[in-house]
């Protein structure tokens, strides 16, 4: 007896496994076509007992639903019993609404600004003046200058890669340029500004742009997207022929590559890696290459995924949270055939943006933990994991609205905060 694609991703996604050792680009892309596994790949969702989880939960404030995980330890993981005793210091200030960080080669930062600055902040915490020749955005609202990302090769070629909301006719959109860094007499400049991508299609509307950029160890680029927010906008999640509420991943030249899931069909975006997503404002590799991102949930369900090609998971037809206004999305399912359950989500919402993988030495305990970014839970989630399980959840207050967080070369932790324009230094307590 043969089943379709569709019959095998429902199954696949209802136990939480991985479907990406079969998911192909011609079979995703058409529903009718048969699938021909011979077995399905993975194992069961079952979360471990973690050694070091204690019995409170991070999160003690009361959930927006009453919808019920799905899988263990989706939500509400335990804390460490040992938390983290952390010392924090303002390593720079100063800056307007920052957006994103990455750490150059030299030690110095790269910083974006939403109103549409670029600047790079001295290795004493000094931020220099705004780098010439950024192209012009659209700061309104959730808009304008977004992620920035180094070249793989950025020691050699001096490239790097940003997102902006970009004035467009009719409305504006997610665009992703790349540019080359020089400097020269004290003054930086981008030459050689060349857009690589744009998220179709155009959308007069202020929110959900995303985005984060991040390459993967075969030197593509992930670029994540939202689905513009409006009820009108969002179903185009849903939606292959649509750029909204999608991860990307393409050349540095903004081309599809040819082992995408969905190159070849018909009507699919060829550079669309997974779907389903909402607003994606975090994202990051873990230490197996993998990508993994944090989505904005609306009133309740943020969600961490791991997204895998060819696959749905699942916005707007099955959420763990509800519109702003407490009532329900669509039909209020947490769960749907053919979709991909998160593997853990929130319930109420950190307001996850920018996350990093912990792989340095400062920090023992969190060593291949994520770091994410909290704009509702000002401070920074820890997450620990078990293969691809959350076994615990750590809060690290930081009493500001966290927008990014990087791990600096010399092992601390590094949070970028936009309401006060800093970026704070994260290192252990010393002890007395």
């Amino acid at each position: 007896m043969t089943r379709t694609l569709p019959f095998l991703l429902a199954t696949v996604a209802a136990l939480g496994l991985d479907a990406s050792a079969f998911v192909r680009s011609s079979a995703a892309q058409e529903a009718t076509q048969e699938a021909r596994p011979s077995r399905v790949e993975g194992e069961a969702f079952q979360a471990p007992a973690a050694p070091g989880a204690g019995t409170k939960t991070a999160e003690q404030g009361p959930p927006n639903t009453e919808y019920k995980p799905l899988l263990p330890n989706q939500t509400r993981a335990p804390e460490p019993t040992q938390k983290a005793q952390v010392e924090t210091a303002v390593f720079a200030k100063g800056l307007d609404s920052p957006w994103a960080m990455e750490f150059l080669p030299d030690g110095r930062v790269i910083v974006t600004e939403k109103a549409g600055k670029i600047r790079i902040v001295s290795k004493d915490g000094t931020p220099g003046q705004p780098v010439a020749n950024v192209p012009k955005v659209d700061p309104k609202g959730q808009g304008g200058l977004l992620d920035i990302a180094l070249s793989p090769s950025f020691a050699s070629d001096r490239t790097v890669y940003f997102s902006y909301a970009e004035p467009r006719d009719k409305g504006n959109g997610t665009t992703v340029a790349k540019a080359k860094l020089v400097e020269s007499d004290g003054k930086a400049r981008l030459d050689d500004v060349k857009v690589i991508f744009r998220q179709t299609p155009t959308y007069d509307g202020d929110k959900h742009f995303g985005s984060r950029l991040v390459f993967a160890p075969d030197g593509k680029l992930f670029v994540t997207v939202g689905e513009r927010s409006d009820k009108q906008t969002r179903g185009q999640a849903q939606d292959l022929s649509s750029g909204l509420g999608k991860v990307f991943r393409i050349d540095t030249d903004g081309n599809a590559p040819k082992d995408n899931p969905f190159v070849g069909g018909d009507k699919a975006k060829p550079e669309i890696w997974s779907y389903g997503h909402r607003n994606v404002q975090a994202a990051a590799l873990d230490g197996q290459g993998r990508l993994w991102t944090v989505e904005h949930g609306p009133r309740g369900g943020d969600e961490l995924n791991r997204p895998r090609p060819g696959l749905n998971y699942g916005w707007p037809v099955v959420t763990y949270g509800i519109e702003y206004s407490g009532e329900k999305i669509g039909d209020g399912a947490t769960q749907a055939g053919g979709t991909v359950q998160p593997v853990y989500y929130w319930d109420p919402v950190i307001g996850p943006s920018g996350m990093a993988y912990y792989d340095k030495d400062l920090f023992p305990d969190w060593k291949g933990e994520f770091l994410i970014g909290g704009l509702v839970s000002t401070g920074l989630v820890a997450l620990k994991l078990d293969g691809d399980k959350v076994v615990t959840e750590e809060r690290i207050p930081l009493d500001h609205r966290v927008r990014d967080v990087k791990v600096g070369p010399d092992g601390a932790v590094y949070a970028l905060t936009e309401d006060d324009g800093q970026i704070v230094k994260i290192t252990p307590k010393k002890s007395s």
